[in-house]
C-alpha cells in the first residue's frame, strides 16, 4: 500500500514539475533581488545578475513550473559572468504563463529599467528551463511581432511545450536567420517524455533547407536529468521526482549555456558541440 501510494504521489509531482510553470548595483554575476517589480499594474519579486560594465543584452530566464528564480540562481551567475544581465521573475508558470509573457513583452519596450536605474540593452534574448521555454517562446513571439531588430534569439534548456510552442518558436527563428539554442535532458516524466524535440527537429529541418545554422540543439543522453540546470539549487521537490544532477552534467549545461548566451548577445553564430554521452538534436 506504501508503494502504491508512494507511485501516487510521485506521478502527482512529475505532472506539477512539466507545468500542466531601489536597490544597490550588484558585482558580477551577484543576485540582486527586486521584491517589487511592476508588470501590467500587478507586483512580482524578481532576481536580476548584471555584469561588471555595460551589458551586451538582456536575458530573460524563466524558471519552471512549481520552480522559482532561486532554483537558477548559479545557473544564471554563470551567464552575467559572460555580460549579459539577465531578468527572472517569480511567478506561476502553469501553461507558459502567457498573459505575463505577453505583459512582459510590452513593459521591455516600453522602458523598463535595470535595477541599479540604466536602460535595459538592446538586445534580448528570451530563455527558460522547462515550462519556463513556454513563456519564452511566448515572450519572443511578441517581441519578434513587435521590435524584431530588438530580439536576438531563444535559449531553451529542456524545454516542455504548450499549446502554441512550435508556431512562437517558428516565428522567432525565421527559418533559422534568428538564433534557436536547446538542450534536452534524457526522456523522463519530468519533461514529458522529451515532448518538446519533435518541434526542436522540425525547426532544426526548416533551418538547414532554407540554408541556415540558426537551430542549434544537443540531447545530453543517459543519466541527465531535467533539473541538470538548476544543479546545486534545486531542491526536495525536483531531486525527489527528476532525479539528483550529476555535477559534471551541471558543469556541462552551463558551461554551454554561458557560452551561447555570450554568442546570441554579441551576434556571433553558435556552435555546435557534444561529448561522448550527447548527441545533436537533428
Amino acid at each position: 500500500m506504501f508503494k502504491s501510494f508512494k507511485r501516487l504521489l510521485v506521478r502527482a509531482l512529475t505532472i506539477g514539475l512539466t507545468g500542466c510553470a531601489s536597490v544597490p548595483g550588484p558585482t558580477t554575476g551577484s543576485i540582486t533581488p527586486t521584491p517589487a517589480l511592476e508588470l501590467g499594474g500587478r507586483s512580482y519579486a524578481a532576481e536580476w545578475a548584471l555584469p561588471v560594465g555595460e551589458p551586451t543584452a538582456l536575458l530573460v530566464l524563466q524558471h519552471g513550473f512549481t520552480r522559482s528564480c532561486a532554483n537558477l540562481r548559479e545557473t544564471t551567475r554563470r551567464i552575467a559572468k559572460q555580460g549579459l544581465a539577465t531578468l527572472c521573475v517569480d511567478a506561476d508558470m502553469a501553461y507558459g504563463n502567457p498573459d505575463l509573457a505577453d505583459t512582459m513583452a510590452t513593459a521591455l519596450l516600453a522602458g523598463l529599467r535595470l535595477p541599479d536605474g540604466r536602460a535595459i540593452p538592446q538586445r534580448i534574448v528570451v530563455g527558460g528551463h522547462s515550462a519556463g521555454a513556454a513563456f519564452a517562446a511566448r515572450l519572443g513571439w511578441r517581441l519578434d511581432a513587435a521590435a524584431p531588430d530588438r530580439l536576438a534569439g531563444a535559449l531553451l534548456l529542456d524545454p516542455v511545450p504548450v499549446k502554441g510552442f512550435a508556431e512562437q518558436l517558428r516565428a522567432i527563428s525565421r527559418a533559422g536567420e534568428r538564433p534557436i539554442l536547446a538542450i534536452a535532458a534524457a526522456a523522463s516524466g519530468c519533461n514529458a517524455e522529451q515532448s518538446a524535440m519533435p518541434v526542436l527537429r522540425q525547426l532544426r529541418a526548416e533551418s538547414l533547407a532554407a540554408g541556415h545554422e540558426g537551430f542549434v540543439g544537443v540531447s545530453m543522453g543517459a543519466g541527465s536529468t531535467h533539473v541538470d540546470a538548476e544543479g546545486e539549487d534545486s531542491d526536495w521537490l525536483g531531486r525527489t521526482v527528476c532525479g539528483t544532477p550529476l555535477p559534471a552534467n551541471v558543469e556541462r549545461v552551463r558551461v554551454l549555456a554561458s557560452r551561447w548566451a555570450f554568442e546570441l548577445a554579441n551576434g556571433e553564430t553558435p556552435r555546435h558541440e557534444t561529448w561522448a554521452e550527447a548527441s545533436d538534436i537533428q
